[in-house]
C-alpha cells in the first residue's frame, strides 16, 4: 500500500492549517491544498464562498504526476527542477509551486483574482510551510517494536472478545 511521504499531524498540522488558512484570506483563491509528492493532500482549505470543490484527492493525483512528469521535462533541459507550475483556462487557473522536496502547494481560483498577488503570498507561506516541514522530515520515525504488536493485539482480544 502506498503512503503519504510525510506524516502531517497534531501541533505541526495546526501550524500548517493556519499559514493555508492565511494564504486563503489574503490571496482570495477558492481552494488551497498542500498535496506530498506522491499525490495525497496532507491538508486543505476551501473558501466559504467558494463552489463545489472537485474531488481533492484526484487533483492530488494529478498535480503529483503533472509535478513529477515537469521534473522529468527539467531535467532533460538541464534544470534542477521548475518549481512552479501555471495552467490558466478561460474561467479559472490552477498553480502549483514546489515546497522544498516535500510536497507541492496547489492553488485554484477563478479570473477575479491576481496571478501576481497570488505569487506573492503564496512564496511568503511556502517558506513558513517548509521550515515546518523540514522539521517534521528531520524527526526520528517512532519504531514500533513486537512489544507494541502484541500489545495492540491483546487489546483488540479484550474490545472484541
Amino acid at each position: 500500500m502506498i503512503e503519504p511521504s510525510l506524516a502531517l499531524y497534531g501541533e505541526a498540522y495546526a501550524r500548517v492549517d493556519q499559514h493555508l488558512e492565511e494564504l486563503l484570506e489574503q490571496t482570495g483563491v477558492q481552494y488551497c491544498l498542500l498535496v506530498d509528492r506522491k499525490g495525497f493532500v496532507l491538508s486543505h482549505k476551501e473558501a466559504l464562498w467558494a463552489p463545489r470543490p472537485p474531488a481533492l484527492d484526484s487533483v492530488a493525483t494529478l498535480v503529483a504526476s503533472n509535478a513529477a512528469a515537469t521534473a522529468a521535462l527539467a531535467n532533460m533541459l538541464g534544470e534542477r527542477t521548475f518549481s512552479e507550475q501555471t495552467h490558466q483556462g478561460e474561467n479559472g487557473t490552477l498553480y502549483v509551486e514546489s515546497v522544498g522536496d516535500h510536497a507541492l502547494l496547489t492553488l485554484i481560483f477563478d479570473s477575479s483574482v491576481a496571478l501576481g498577488k497570488v505569487k506573492v503570498y503564496a512564496r511568503k507561506s511556502i517558506e513558513k510551510v517548509g521550515a515546518i516541514l523540514d522539521e517534521i522530515a528531520e524527526m526520528p520515525q517512532p519504531e514500533l517494536g513486537a512489544d507494541f504488536s502484541q500489545g495492540a493485539v491483546s487489546l483488540l482480544d479484550d474490545l472484541l472478545g
